[in-house]
Order: C-alpha cells, then sequence, then structure tokens
C-alpha cells in the first residue's frame, strides 16, 4: 500500500504540473512531524476527517503559505550576517583561518549547510544579501580565499559591511535593490540585533535562531519565508541580473544626468504577444508584483493563457536588454475587450519588475500598446488605478501617459478611472530601441 500510495502521489504531481494546480504537500509535513500528529484514525472511522484536528493549526499555516505566494506575498531577499551566521568564529579576530566552516568538525559542516541553502534559495530566486558589522575588505575576502565557502561573492546582489547600525544598513539594502523593507528576512545569530532591528524595523522578517548552527536549516526551511508557486528562467537569473543592476547603479553614480546615463546603456526591448512558452513567467509576475501594478489583480495560469487566446484582446509582454546584460521578462499588460464597446479596449492589467524602475520603459510600453490597439481597431483605452499600501509609484502614471480621469464621484475608495483617446496619444520618446520577437 504505501509504494501504491507513493506512485499515486507522484502521478499526482506530474498532473498538478501539466494543468497548472497548486499542490499542499501534507504527505511531506507528516513525515516530518509523524504520521500521528497529522492523522487520527478515531476521527477518520467517525466524521472521515482527514486531517486531525490537532493539526489542523499547522494544515491552515501551510494553506496560507500557498495562498499568500500566489498573490506575491513571499519573501524575496534573503539577508546575512557573516560571522557566528555563515562561519564560526569572528573573523576580523581569527582571520581567514582561523575561522569555523566545512569539514571536519560538525559546527563547521552546520555554517556550510546554512550557505548551501542559501545558494538553493539564490538558484531559484530569491536575492541574496549581506549585512554585517565588518572591514569590508576582510569580509569579502573570506568569499574568494577560504576553500570551504559555498557562497561565491557574485551571489551576493548587495554586500553591506561597516560599522553602522544595521537597521539603517538594511534600509540601504531595500533602495538599492528597490524592493520593500518587508521583503527581506534577516538572519543573524545575534539576539541583541534580532531584537534591535525588530524594534526599528517591525516589517522585516526576523527569525529567531536557535543556538545550535545546526538547527539554522531548519528554523528557516519551516518559517516558510520563501513559498513558491512557479519557478521560471528568470528566477534562476536573477541574482545576474540585480549584480548587473549594481554595475548599472555604479554608472549613473558616475554620469553627468540621468539622460546621459540612459543613453549609454544601449537599450532594446524584446517584445510581442505572449507565447505559451512567456505565459508561466507572465503570471508569476502578475502574481508577485505590488509596486509597479496598477488594480494588483491577481490571475492564474489558465486565466492569463484565456486573455492571451482572446481574439479581442491581447497580452503583451516587453524584455529588456542593454550593454550590462537582459533583465529578462520584465512587464506584461494585459488589454481585454469592453463588454459595452467593441472600440474600446480594458487596460486591464499592467505590471513591471522593480529592477528597471526609472528606464523608460513603462513609456515605450505604453507607446507599443497604443499601437497594438490602434492595429485591432480600436479607439480608445479604458484604465483604472486601485491604490494599495505599496502601489503609489504609479499613482500618477496613467495622468503622466496623457490618460484622461474620469471618475467624478464614484471613486470614494481612491480608485480612478481613465480614458486615452488614442488619436489623442502623442508617443513618447525614450532611449530604447525596439526588437519584436
Amino acid at each position: 500500500p504505501e509504494r501504491l500510495i507513493k506512485r499515486l502521489n507522484e502521478r499526482l504531481i506530474e498532473a498538478a504540473r501539466h494543468d497548472g494546480v497548486q499542490l499542499l504537500d501534507i504527505a511531506r509535513a507528516a513525515e516530518r512531524d509523524g504520521l500521528q500528529a497529522w492523522y487520527d484514525v478515531t476521527r477518520w472511522l467517525q466524521a472521515k476527517m482527514e486531517i486531525s484536528p490537532a493539526a489542523v493549526p499547522l494544515y491552515g499555516e501551510l494553506l496560507a503559505r500557498v495562498l499568500a505566494a500566489q498573490r506575491g506575498l513571499s519573501k524575496k531577499c534573503l539577508v546575512l550576517d557573516l560571522d557566528n551566521t555563515l562561519w564560526g568564529g569572528v573573523i576580523g579576530d581569527d582571520g581567514i583561518d582561523g575561522i569555523v566552516l566545512g569539514e571536519g568538525s560538525a559546527a563547521g559542516e552546520s555554517y556550510a549547510a546554512l550557505q548551501r541553502y542559501a545558494r538553493q534559495l539564490a538558484q531559484r530566486g530569491i536575492i541574496l544579501a549581506v549585512c554585517s558589522k565588518n572591514d569590508p575588505k576582510i569580509a569579502e575576502g573570506a568569499f574568494s580565499q577560504h576553500p570551504e565557502m559555498v557562497l561565491k561573492r557574485s551571489d551576493i546582489a548587495c554586500f553591506v559591511a561597516n560599522w553602522e547600525p544595521k537597521a539603517g544598513n538594511l534600509q540601504a539594502i531595500a533602495r538599492q535593490l528597490n524592493i520593500g523593507l518587508d521583503s527581506l528576512v534577516f538572519v543573524d545569530d545575534n539576539p541583541v540585533e534580532r531584537a534591535a532591528i525588530r524594534a526599528a524595523l517591525p516589517m522585516v522578517a526576523v527569525p529567531e535562531l536557535p543556538s545550535d548552527p545546526a538547527l539554522y536549516v531548519r528554523c528557516l526551511a519551516e518559517a516558510g519565508y520563501f513559498e513558491a508557486t512557479a519557478f521560471t528562467t528568470e528566477d534562476r537569473q536573477r541574482s545576474e541580473q540585480y549584480a548587473a543592476n549594481a554595475s548599472r547603479e555604479a554608472v549613473m553614480q558616475s554620469t553627468g544626468s540621468l539622460e546621459e546615463f540612459l543613453g549609454g546603456l544601449q537599450m532594446r526591448t524584446v517584445f510581442g504577444r505572449a507565447r505559451e512558452v512567456d505565459l508561466a513567467r507572465v503570471t508569476q509576475l502578475i502574481n508577485k508584483t505590488n509596486q509597479f501594478n496598477l488594480t494588483t489583480r491577481r490571475y492564474s495560469l489558465d486565466e492569463v493563457r484565456s486573455f492571451a487566446d482572446d481574439p479581442g484582446g491581447a497580452v503583451l509582454q516587453f524584455r529588456l536588454i542593454d550593454k550590462f546584460g537582459d533583465n529578462g521578462l520584465v512587464s506584461a499588460l494585459i488589454l481585454r475587450p469592453s463588454a459595452e464597446d467593441p472600440g474600446i479596449l480594458e487596460l486591464d492589467t499592467w505590471v513591471m519588475s522593480c529592477r528597471v524602475f526609472g528606464r523608460q520603459l513603462e513609456f515605450e510600453a505604453m507607446n507599443i500598446a497604443v499601437e497594438t490597439a490602434a492595429a485591432m481597431g480600436a479607439r480608445e483605452l479604458r484604465a483604472t488605478y486601485a491604490p494599495t499600501p505599496k502601489n503609489d509609484v504609479v499613482r500618477n502614471l496613467l495622468a503622466e501617459l496623457g490618460f484622461v480621469d474620469t471618475t467624478g464621484a464614484s471613486g470614494t475608495d481612491g480608485t480612478t478611472t481613465w480614458r486615452l483617446p488614442l488619436g489623442h496619444y502623442r508617443p513618447r520618446p525614450t532611449h530604447i530601441a525596439r526588437s519584436p520577437q
């Protein structure tokens, strides 16, 4: 029977992947906690209760994690301390040869296990950062000089080592990565530092690490901060993309003007209607993006596919490439036919990754969207802006693009409605060349 159940579960996993269905892996949780913690034979015989009442809170938490991941609420960045977190000892006092790391001791293997876990997270799109009270040259030297280091400096998108308070450093990391503070998970062995961050930055997740480093990985993994419902090529490349972003920022700081900087990036957008191969990433972008998102509507893969298949509408996708590399598929836009008038297209959804804010892609994307709509026979675009605590960055975007506010007295909750007669639209000049796919 156990072999049969295992085979059935494997078939379910494949079927769910094929149909775009999300799975909640209770079998894995039962293996971790023990079958008796999840299954009560008496309750099953009495009422066919699959989950033991004692396990209901655990079940609810696991389910909530999946739902949160679908809504883009998972954490995006793991921020790591160094001394006694990524290795044992204090590198400034003990030197590179004196820190405890790797084969040869239980503690050394524990720290290496945390590094392997962090690297696995990075390989599926979680951003890695360092926040440490240390001399930056000494701290960075460990990543290139210690033979047992699993993580490499290139795995770290943002490296902050100084003697300043860590709350300010975490704010600087969020600014540099262009993500919210509530996207950070801060891992530090020092209880004083953990308490300071909880007090100063309550929106940052701070796990209470156990005293034994052998339990660090379990503590992080079981917290469920980085739950994911999809994995795309862009996820695999995210560390490289954020490293390239750091290079762009360095160039911008040394450039005389924003226009000079943007012109020197040699940007190009690869764009077109979303193909089947693009739909998983488009869906992920819609469900994870909170800042550049006019309405924060969330859609399943099947729903996005239906929009793409609708001959009266369009799902547009945009990649952005420059001299530093390919940022990946970073923006998506859904146009849907209006039920009241075939000459009107609704700008149902428009999302863009925070990695490319301020590089004029929003202007070039709208230029392309207007051209696409006109080619489809539309005479007008309509859009809605629904404010959230995170999307203030696009509050004035529609007005900047030439849309006219038609809200009137109906926008009591802050939601505004807009219209753009295509004949009145004036394309915005940008530094972005086009490459239709």
